[in-house]
């Protein structure tokens, strides 16, 4: 599964950034964010928008997409925030609620 979401924070030169990308592979814990265009570093916290909820997770790796100066991140949610697709992953069935 692939959604668009919003993501902020600011990079590795200290400048703020939104930017609009794509997630995917998707968990309560966290996803896999590509085609960023910006610069990021393992540990960096950005703030990520899906559906009007929002929560903040920490960058674990980078890496350039294969072919482009285009970044993919893999993030972590941060408790105590909230998952903000989780909605969609009990809707796909992927989750249960308690």
């Amino acid at each position: 599964m692939e959604i668009s979401v919003i993501v902020w924070g600011v990079d590795t030169k200290g400048e703020r950034f939104v930017q609009e990308t794509r997630a995917r592979e998707i968990s309560l814990s966290g996803a896999l964010l590509s085609n960023l265009n910006i610069e990021l570093r393992p540990g960096d916290i950005v703030g990520i928008l899906y559906a009007n909820k929002k929560a903040r997770f920490r960058v674990v790796w980078i890496r350039l997409n294969d072919g482009s100066q285009k970044v993919q991140a893999a993030v972590h949610r941060i408790d105590p925030d909230i998952c903000p697709w989780q909605q969609l992953l009990c809707e796909e069935g992927a989750i249960t609620t308690p």
